[in-house]
């Protein structure tokens, strides 16, 4: 499967899932990921789609796996603390929540014209 083929997947799977049809979005990421199990994207997908069905343990584990691909990314460390803190375990989603804020601030440091124009 091409990048392209890839990104258009998970495109129509968010789509799917936007209009209601969370099985087939459901199928198209897992094909995703099972074409490329190297795609951060089909992963956070499955982990946010997961999330919104409140089946925690699928989520769980898709969050992992895009976790593992990329720990640097605001977004998954905000999903595994939104995650860890619906299962209960509060300390564990502290820490993925601390770490997302710390992405943020370091964001905010490279880019601190891009913050000054989001004020205007």
């Amino acid at each position: 499967m091409t990048s392209d083929e890839l990104q258009s997947l998970i495109d129509d799977a968010t789509y799917d899932f936007a209009m209601g049809e969370a099985e087939s979005a459901i199928n198209k990421l897992n094909r995703a990921a099972e074409a490329s199990p190297e795609s951060f994207a089909a992963w956070h997908a499955l982990a946010e789609i997961y999330f919104s069905l409140r089946n925690l343990d699928d989520a769980l584990q898709a969050a992992e796996k895009a976790h593992a691909l990329d720990n640097k990314d605001l977004f998954i460390n905000t999903t595994l603390s939104r995650i860890w803190m619906e299962r209960g375990d509060k300390a564990t989603a502290e820490k993925y929540g601390a770490q997302a804020k710390m992405l943020s601030w370091k964001d905010q440091l490279k880019n601190p014209q891009e913050q000054a124009d989001g004020i205007n």
